[in-house]
Formats: C-alpha cells, sequence, structure tokens
C-alpha cells in the first residue's frame, strides 16, 4: 500500500525527548483518533531483528494521549497522563512504516478509557493496548 501525502500542517515533530529519541511523528488530522508513525530502522529492532516491544509500546502510549488530548482541544496540547496501559503483543514487527492509533472507548470528565492498536503498513497487526488516561486539570497547566 503506498503511503499517502500528509498536511505537514497537520504534524507534530521533534515536540519532546522522548519522540526525537525514538523518532515517531504525531498526526492530528483525524481530530477523533490520536495518531503517531515510526518509520522503522534497525536502531528500533531487539537483538531478535523485529520491532522492540518497549518502543511498539510508546508508540501505543503516545496514540491513546493524544486521542484524549485531541477530544478537548483540536491543536493536542492539553495533556493526558497516564494511569494504566495493558498491551498485547500479536506480531513482529518488521522494517517499514507502523501506524498507532487511538479509540476512545468510555470514561467522563476526567478519565478517559482509550484503545489503540499499532499497525504495519502491510496491515499486519503488530500490537494492540487499553488503557486509561487523566486529563491534567488546567489550574495545573499555568
Amino acid at each position: 500500500m503506498p503511503l499517502q501525502p500528509l498536511d505537514e500542517s497537520q504534524l507534530i515533530r521533534d515536540e519532546t525527548g522522548t519522540q526525537t529519541l525514538v523518532g515517531y511523528v504525531v498526526d492530528i488530522s483525524d481530530k477523533a483518533h490520536g495518531r503517531c508513525f515510526l518509520d522503522l530502522g534497525p536502531q528500533h529492532f531487539n537483538r531478535h531483528g523485529v520491532l522492540h516491544g518497549g518502543i511498539a509500546a510508546t508508540l501505543l502510549d503516545n496514540a491513546c494521549g493524544m486521542t484524549g488530548s485531541l477530544s478537548v482541544d483540536p491543536t493536542g496540547q492539553n495533556p493526558f497522563l497516564t494511569i494504566s496501559l495493558t498491551t498485547q503483543f500479536l506480531a513482529a514487527g518488521m522494517p517499514g512504516r507502523v501506524t498507532a492509533t487511538g479509540t476512545i472507548k468510555g470514561g467522563g470528565r476526567s478519565l478517559l478509557y482509550i484503545d489503540a492498536e499499532l499497525v504495519h503498513e502491510d496491515g499486519t497487526v503488530i500490537a494492540t493496548s487499553t488503557g486509561v488516561f487523566k486529563r491534567v486539570p488546567q489550574e495545573k497547566l499555568k
């Protein structure tokens, strides 16, 4: 499947140290689903030559947090904190682009239940997660 051109104004690059270190890009073009993608290279693989589980979990966590943020702020700047994240590893991550996408499943004013899926560009689901995310109160942001 060929990669679609992306609107650079809807991408967030190098916003955090973790994002810069790992190399993923956040896509805020879909306000209902936080997304991030990563073009996998040798630096992302474990000693068995497949995507390291910690990096997969990082991408899933980011997609979930961004999904929460986009639910209250179209720029994705309102932070949500991870309360818990459970990850299921389903397939090996091989070279190519992977995309993590979050979906709100429930919640209320301060807590959201968000699922995410990490999918390779060939359609293989590499990992899934489910988590609880807490909105950072506005008074704490000042």
